[in-house]
């Protein structure tokens, strides 16, 4: 959406990737040259939180967050790989006396700084998707037992059948949405963990055609990192 169509999406609902409900839009907050920056969002508790226009999609009439957690789970993924072949091609540059050692130097603290804060980044997202892992966990097991006693009160005749119904269907879709919400966080923890072990094949997967060709190209030039034991980490099992 252009940036004065924004405005039609004042009071309009949000949902998180996976179609629920969280909030609308209350507000935004510009730059001083007129540039979407923050939106503010009320939540569904009476709760008013300001978030980045960037964790935002706009489809029409359709606005959806993007966790904060995925997004600079991508970023980082992209970034980690990227910055240490780069780190890579300067050590054999240097190897291959095609630079100054002092030029070197320099270039090598510099992709070894950045690798340094990206990898504490990445820790970050690995401890704050085990929460959320958790936190789907708890969520599964609630409707789990919601309808473990929908389906004793219906059986026993406490609950009419069109009741039954409507309300069965409302806590399965509950439970598809947690259990795909706990599966992308179980792959992006997954990912992330890979990815500080050095394995440039556990990106996440993107679908834009025009990077994937970039990230080829890029690959082809720059040399191959050492080869890892891939782990992937396994969640427990949904209800």
């Amino acid at each position: 959406m252009s940036n004065s169509n924004l405005f039609l999406s004042l009071g309009k609902p949000i949902k998180n990737e996976y179609g629920k409900v969280i909030g609308k839009v209350a507000s935004f907050a510009l730059t001083p040259n007129g540039k979407f920056d923050d939106v503010f969002i009320e939540f569904g508790d009476g709760q008013f939180s300001k978030k980045s226009i960037e964790h935002l999609r706009f489809n029409g009439s359709e606005i959806t967050f993007v966790s904060k957690i995925k997004s600079q789970a991508n970023i980082l993924c992209d970034e980690i790989p990227l910055i240490w072949r780069k780190d890579q091609a300067v050590k054999d540059l240097n190897d291959k006396k095609k630079i100054l050692p002092e030029l070197f130097q320099e270039l090598h603290s510099s992709f070894d700084g950045v690798l340094t804060q990206l990898k504490k980044d990445a820790k970050v997202i690995i401890e704050e998707s085990a929460v959320e892992i958790a936190r789907c966990d708890e969520e599964i097991k609630s409707l789990s037992y919601a309808i473990a006693h929908l389906e004793l009160e219906h059986e026993i005749g406490q609950v009419d059948e069109e009741t039954y119904k409507t309300a069965f269907s409302l806590l399965q879709e509950s439970l598809k949405r947690a259990r795909t919400e706990k599966t992308d966080y179980e792959l992006t923890k997954s990912k992330i963990s890979s990815i500080l072990l050095g394995d440039p094949a556990s990106q996440l997967p993107r679908t834009n055609k025009i990077y994937a060709e970039h990230v080829t190209n890029q690959a082809s030039e720059l040399p191959e990192p050492p080869v890892v034991v891939y782990v992937k980490e396994i969640g427990k099992a949904g209800i």
